[in-house]
């Protein structure tokens, strides 16, 4: 699986903690893990979490990640502007008990974290607990596990809902705010890492023309 991992820019500064944390978890597990940044605070690509949730739409839509981890302050704002996404379900992690319920119960394709909310002392190993809760077993496999059936019925009439409230990326991509759209592709490692897992030509075709 390919994860990518999306810090906005008031939590820049923890993207080596949370990145070391995921690639430890999540690398032996045999997933491939691609940090988009932000890296530092003081990158000249500045993301916001509405741009989080935008990066995450066209990485998710394309095919270029599999799985996106992001978040921001509290965890809600980046949640929000992924789950306006087409195709994107994303869930609040905030604990080892939630990354379980939502990966066995809802089985999303992205989480939020709060980076800064409840980020103290031993943060990174909670960080860890979560991540391993998330990766460790199948999506999907239902809690409490005679309910698993329920539970993969009401994601799918979830999908169709999004479906039918949603227009798809590309149309996103064309009617969204294109200076928003720019910077939140900006990142040092967007075209390096987005071209080469894209799996949607006409999504990969609009942003090289941006």
């Amino acid at each position: 699986m390919k994860i990518a991992l999306i810090t906005e820019n008031s939590q820049a500064a923890k993207n080596g903690i949370i990145h070391d944390a995921l690639t430890t978890v999540a690398e032996p597990f045999g997933h491939d893990v691609f940090n988009y940044g932000m890296y530092t605070a003081e990158d000249s690509a500045s993301l916001t979490y509405v741009m989080n949730g935008l990066l995450a739409g066209i990485l998710l839509n394309s095919k270029a990640a599999d799985f996106v981890v992001t978040g921001c302050g509290t965890g809600m704002g980046s949640m929000l502007a992924c789950n306006s996404m087409p195709g994107v379900f994303c869930g609040l992690v905030i604990d080892p008990t939630d990354a379980f319920l939502f990966n066995q119960i809802n089985a999303g394709n992205a989480i939020s974290m709060p980076y800064a909310k409840g980020f103290g002392w031993a943060a990174e190993l909670n960080l860890q607990d979560c991540y391993r809760k998330l990766f460790e077993n199948e999506a999907g496999a239902g809690y409490p596990r005679e309910r698993a059936e329920v539970m993969k019925k009401n994601r799918g009439i979830l999908a169709d809902l999004k479906g039918a409230t949603c227009h798809d990326m590309l149309t996103v991509l064309k009617n969204v705010d294109q200076d928003l759209l720019r910077a939140a592709i900006a990142g040092e490692r967007f075209a390096e890492y987005f071209y080469a897992n894209s799996q949607d030509e006409a999504i990969s075709d609009y942003l090289r023309n941006l």
